[in-house]
């Protein structure tokens, strides 16, 4: 095998390009060449090239609707292109089910992870693909699946038994285990779709480790995501998609965030975060000692008409739990909570609801909404009675209260029968607040509201949800990315092993202190 360089973000190798001097680049190990797609009514993909060294981790970036997953599909196979080819090492080749893409060493490793639960680590990775006994039978060799799945997992340095269920693992290690399933495979080219979504900023510093490591070996990565930070830490190249097309493509150290921005969305960003109100209204939200043994020990706070208050803290931290406890849909041992100066029941979400407080999940597709059904009906779904006569629903009625939120929040679908299923990230989280509104909410609370959402959606939520606390709904939103707590919070409390370790004003701190907040190294204010 020929040497190939690994230039990855620690050992930058496309920066003396930049100053002009002359390096042999690495030859092409996979061309997608005027790559077309069309759907009734739209062109997913217009004549798109993409090129992907050996070696290379190449970040592909673009709003929701640019064509990426389109693309990856028909690389992974699930998909099939219009017009256009693909070639592997300089040779055509026609991908046309998902087993072709995995017998030519390409593996995709999608945000919503193809494992089975019950099943152990090892029987995940080598699912398919189990070694059987010699002799009559055909019965799976245990002992040789375990030590292969072993030992991929000694090479990638993970430290978890391979009999484990993978019901049992975290987040970060089921990512883990999707990256062993694809080394096993002895994948050349390994497609990660925003692999960060749920990591902790220290799971994924392990998680571009394991990609440093996998360039090593000679793996060719493609990287998507919607976090720039990360695009600018990992990534040699990047391509952006815009509407179906190719806006750009850059060595990484050759753009800036502004610059890719610009190619994504076609235009200049106003800023990326509304301006704050000078003033807020009274207090509508009382939290007073809720605790939960050993989740939550006693979180007093109070929330204000008009405010968004910011809630931070490090996977574990009781964040989502508390969220969860205000809305009723998780028991607490004592504590109660005040709306408006009344005193609400905490027994469950149906009450919540009626009481005007509502819950939009950082788990939108499975619990924030119903994938299988229309626009108009996820409009309406919380507050039925209102659109309803006797027993029935008003189809009349449901469909102007649809029609009105599409209008108000400018979500982007064909008509109020699209199910939402076929909505970008963005547009189905408009979706979310438009089922929260009709249901005459008073307090929202936003878990993790931009988590998969491209950076122009994710401005059109900051701007809906400043129109919100403008109209005095209170808000409070739960969120793992620092910049966005910072930029969009009149007030962040920090939690620290299911405590307030720390309230801190806007425009008061900044990312450094937060974290020292978030990880006990801070005295409560």
């Amino acid at each position: 095998m020929p040497h190939r360089i690994a230039y990855t973000a620690l050992a930058p190798r496309l920066l003396p390009v930049a100053l002009g001097e002359e390096y042999p680049l690495p030859e092409n190990i996979l061309e997608m060449r005027r790559i077309t797609k069309r759907y009734p009514g739209v062109t997913a993909l217009d004549e798109v090239d993409f090129y992907l060294r050996s070696g290379e981790i190449h970040a592909l970036v673009g709003e929701n609707g640019a064509g990426k997953s389109t693309l990856i599909k028909i690389l992974a196979g699930a998909e099939s292109k219009d017009a256009g080819e693909v070639k592997l090492d300089g040779r055509v080749v026609e991908i046309m089910q998902p087993r072709q893409a995995k017998d030519l060493g390409i593996s995709v490793i999608y945000q919503d992870f193809g494992l089975v639960p019950h099943l152990s680590i090892s029987e995940n990775i080598m699912l398919g693909r189990e070694p059987i006994r010699p002799g009559p039978g055909g019965f799976i060799d245990w002992p040789a699946l375990h030590g292969v799945a072993a030992q991929v997992m000694t090479e990638l340095g993970l430290n978890l038994s391979p009999r484990t269920p993978v019901s049992r693992l975290s987040v970060a290690q089921k990512q883990m285990v999707e990256i062993a399933k694809a080394v096993s495979t002895r994948a050349r080219i390994i497609v990660m779709d925003e692999p960060s979504a749920t990591l902790t900023l220290h799971e994924l510093d392990r998680l571009f480790d394991l990609i440093r490591a996998l360039v090593r070996q000679g793996v060719s990565v493609v990287y998507i995501s919607h976090r720039l930070e990360e695009v600018f830490t990992i990534a040699d190249r990047v391509t952006v998609l815009r509407d179906g097309k190719v806006a750009a493509v850059k060595p990484i150290c050759q753009t800036s965030r502004e610059d890719l921005i610009r190619s994504m969305v076609g235009r200049e960003m106003a800023g990326d975060y509304p301006k704050r109100v000078d003033s807020l209204g009274e207090t509508i939200l009382a939290v007073e000692n809720i605790s939960r043994a050993g989740v939550l020990h006693g979180i007093s706070f109070t929330l204000r008409k008009g405010e968004i208050l910011g809630i931070t803290g490090l996977v574990g931290a009781g964040r989502t739990e508390l969220a969860r406890a205000i809305f009723g849909a998780d028991r607490v041992d004592s504590g109660w909570v005040m709306l408006e100066g009344r005193k609400l029941s905490l027994s469950s979400p149906k009450n919540a609801i009626a009481q005007g407080i509502s819950l939009a999940t950082e788990d939108r597709k499975e619990q924030g909404l119903v994938l299988g059904m229309t626009v108009r009906e996820n409009t309406t779904l919380a507050n039925l009675q209102a659109v309803s006569r006797g027993a029935f629903v008003d189809r009349a009625r449901e469909s102007g209260a649809a029609l009105d939120f599409v209008r108000k929040l400018a979500i982007k679908t064909p008509g109020i029968e699209q199910k939402v299923r076929n909505l970008s990230g963005g547009n189905q989280q408009k979706v979310v607040l438009a089922k929260w509104l009709f249901a005459n909410s008073k307090v929202v609370i936003f878990d993790e509201p931009t988590r998969g959402i491209d950076v122009g959606a994710k401005q059109e939520i900051y701007q809906l949800m400043r129109r919100l606390a403008s109209d005095g709904i209170g808000i409070i939103m739960i969120s793992s990315e620092l910049p966005e707590v910072m930029g969009m919070s009149d007030r962040i409390l920090v939690l620290h092993e299911g405590r307030i370790a720390a309230e801190i004003p806007a425009g008061q701190v900044d990312g450094e202190t937060i974290m020292r907040y978030a990880t006990g190294g801070g005295q409560a204010s």
